[in-house]
């Protein structure tokens, strides 16, 4: 499991970016500073609440030590997984998989209602 930790189906792109933050060091003040962002946006983007735009993701991957392809999608040079190892009860791995496997459920959903929702507003606007 935890190879595929930073994958796409297990972790979000804020996850990926709180992840390496915390392996580089930084608080989120310190990297908001070092980025020339408020400390409010790069927040939002640790929560998936909004997404950098292609300069500053650029420039994120630079700063926290990564690729830009693993913060995208979990492939390529990253950090390394949380040690795991005697920190989590069974119990404890098997609720933070059922989560991880929920949220990739979730966004397949979300993905699939906004195909719905596209298919119906140009069905209602080819009936008027």
């Amino acid at each position: 499991m935890s190879d595929d930790w930073y994958s796409a189906e297990n972790a979000t792109f804020g996850d990926r970016i709180e992840a390496a933050r915390s392996a580089a060091g930084m608080t989120q003040g310190q990297l908001a500073k070092r980025l020339g962002i408020k400390l409010g946006t790069l927040k939002s983007w640790e929560q998936d609440l909004s997404e950098p735009r292609a300069n500053k993701l650029q420039m994120l991957a630079g700063v926290l030590g990564v690729s830009l392809a693993w913060l995208l999608s979990g492939e390529g040079d990253g950090v390394a997984p949380p040690d795991e190892g005697g920190e989590l009860d069974a119990t404890a791995l098997a609720t933070l998989q059922e989560i991880r496997e929920l949220r990739s459920q979730m966004a397949g959903m979300a993905d699939r209602l906004a195909l719905l929702e596209k298919r119906l507003r140009q069905t209602l606007k080819d009936h008027i």
